[in-house]
């Protein structure tokens, strides 16, 4: 194997997430990104490396404020849209 090409052998992927989401539904996410990256990438399933990291809710901010004050914000706003996690 090209020295080239083992450097790109093993993609580390990391997710962080609320606390609250089960094992299975990490699960399912590890598979689909999984797939992504083998299509996208070209390697064996083998290589791809997930990092899962969960937070408190109050260890979440958007535009420097807690993410619940952002979301009351934009409901005072009009917007009904919920602030991704």
């Amino acid at each position: 194997m090209e020295r080239s090409s083992r450097r790109h052998a093993m993609p580390i992927i990391e997710m962080h997430l609320l606390e609250g989401r089960t094992s299975e539904q990490k699960q399912r996410a590890a598979t689909a990104i999984t797939e992504a990256v083998i299509g996208a990438l070209g390697v064996r399933p083998e290589a791809v490396r997930i990092l899962i990291t969960e937070h408190h809710a109050d260890e979440f901010y958007v535009a420097g404020a807690p993410r619940k004050s952002a979301q009351e914000t934009t409901a005072l706003n009009g917007s009904a849209k919920e602030i991704p996690a």
